[in-house]
């Protein structure tokens, strides 16, 4: 069978690489967020070297994923007759069929995990017990596990405190393409966009590539968008209800949330989401919290080094679209996105997604500076005393007496500083040097798309990041 191309992913085919040239029974589980590429992922690079694979149903009761299982090992094995009664009895079957077996290493890949784990099926427990009765105390094996509910994955496997506890022998998040990989899986199918419009594609769609997979190369951008996702009959029409439904159980707090989180670009503390869902359910709001940081739908990150009042931001590209355009279009409108480009709508969504994008790339800001190597703390702040407010979204405090404080501008051009703009710069700089009472040296750095223009006021950024430094 000839096999796809798996682009990008780098560090994780060399894990992979790895685990199955160990001479040890490995137990690997791949999460992440729906339609980042997992199952692609597994079956491409190992191909024909997995000897088992089952997918779980959804939506499907404890009959009906036993029976698909069933019939799973019967493709397998001609030998197996007799249907399972139960999840024992079903991993029995896939024992007798890998000791018939007389390879090297055999790859066992049970994918979409948390399906077969229905109310009341013992499915846990006979996992436990084929990993901990049988493969554990084989060297040929190589169980792999994945699953988009990444808070099933978490809670039963990763940090499982039963009897899979302590059994993991590693995990892989996987997550989103970055711009570069993007840029090269956009290329392989034969897409060359310029890198501001790379720029623009992956503020909409992120690095997902289930999505980046429809963009026609006849059309453009703009075009694409308002076919895939404006279109009724579009491939992402209704996408964010498919992902939140299918991920979590209670998906409509964890769309209210996200939804709420959509109205502060600069992010929002969990009492101000609190009080912006009109709970007071504390205990709950921190699972939806927990939950859509391990899907890497929200980051959270610090204020001024305070663990206490971190801040959550909306970390998902197409989640922060749908808020701030799908759910306002109609689908009269065919060509939304085509008639808004360059409008002050779209200039403000750039503005703060742009923002996100930065959020999202500090190690390569960090590369840029030449502090690859330098112990970093990064961490946002807002003003208590500043008027007008001031907030900074990103600060690097560097190990050697330094802080670069980041101003984040998205622009199609130069971005110029302005004699207004300049006063409102020095206030922030010295309203953060007054409250954080810091000792450090404090540097201005610039991120934006294409730099700053020289003029008499340019100087007071002593370093500068452009979008080009993100590929």
């Amino acid at each position: 069978m000839e096999k796809n191309i798996i682009i990008g992913r780098e560090r994780e085919k060399k894990f992979l690489t790895k685990i199955y040239n160990s001479s040890k029974p490995e137990f690997l589980a791949v999460y992440g967020r729906r339609r980042v590429g997992k199952t692609f992922l597994i079956r491409e690079f190992f191909n024909e070297k997995i000897v088992f694979q089952c997918a779980g149903l959804a939506n499907a009761g404890t009959k009906e994923q036993l029976k698909n299982f069933f019939q799973s090992v019967c493709r397998y094995d001609c030998s197996a007759e007799k249907a399972p009664e139960d999840w024992l009895d079903a991993f029995e079957l896939l024992i007798n069929y890998l000791e018939k077996l007389e390879i090297k290493r055999k790859v066992v890949f049970l994918d979409e995990l948390p399906w077969m784990d229905t109310p009341g099926s013992g499915f846990l427990s006979a996992l436990e017990h084929f990993w901990n009765g049988w493969a554990s105390a084989r060297k040929d094996t190589v169980l792999i596990v994945s699953g988009s509910a990444t808070s099933w994955m978490m809670d039963n496997l990763i940090l499982n405190h039963g009897g899979l506890y302590g059994r993991l022998t590693h995990k892989i998040f996987l997550q989103p393409f970055d711009l570069n990989e993007t840029d090269i899986f956009l290329k392989n199918n034969g897409i060359n966009l310029s890198r501001y419009e790379l720029t623009e594609c992956y503020m909409i769609l992120g690095g997902i590539p289930y999505y980046l997979d429809f963009i026609e190369k006849s059309l453009s951008l703009a075009q694409n968008i308002d076919r895939m996702i404006f279109n009724p009959n579009g491939d992402l029409y209704r996408e964010f209800e498919t992902v939140y439904s299918s991920l979590f159980k209670n998906k409509e707090l964890y769309m209210k949330t996200v939804e709420v989180l959509s109205k502060k670009a600069c992010g929002m503390t969990r009492s101000e989401i609190l009080e912006a869902l009109k709970t007071k359910s504390g205990s709950g709001l921190t699972v939806v919290l927990n939950d859509l940081e391990y899907c890497g739908f929200v980051n959270k990150c610090n204020i001024l080094k305070s663990q206490k009042n971190a801040l959550y931001r909306l970390a998902d590209f197409f989640t922060m679209f749908h808020f701030k355009f799908i759910v306002k279009s109609s689908f009269y409108n065919l060509q939304f996105w085509s008639k808004i480009q360059r409008s002050a709508e779209f200039y403000a969504w750039a503005g703060y997604t742009f923002e996100t994008l930065v959020l999202q790339n500090v190690e390569k800001i960090k590369h840029k500076l030449s502090i690859g190597g330098v112990e970093t703390f990064v961490y946002s702040w807002r003003s208590k005393t500043s008027d007008p407010g001031a907030q900074i979204d990103l600060i690097i405090d560097r190990q050697d007496n330094t802080i670069n404080l980041c101003e984040i501008k998205f622009s199609e051009a130069e971005f110029v500083i302005t004699k207004a703009y300049d006063k409102v710069l020095r206030n922030k700089i010295a309203a953060f040097i007054s409250e954080s009472k810091t000792k450090k040296s404090v540097q201005l750095t610039f991120i934006t798309t294409y730099g700053l223009k020289k003029n008499e006021y340019s100087s007071i950024a002593q370093n500068e990041v452009v979008m080009e430094d993100f590929f």
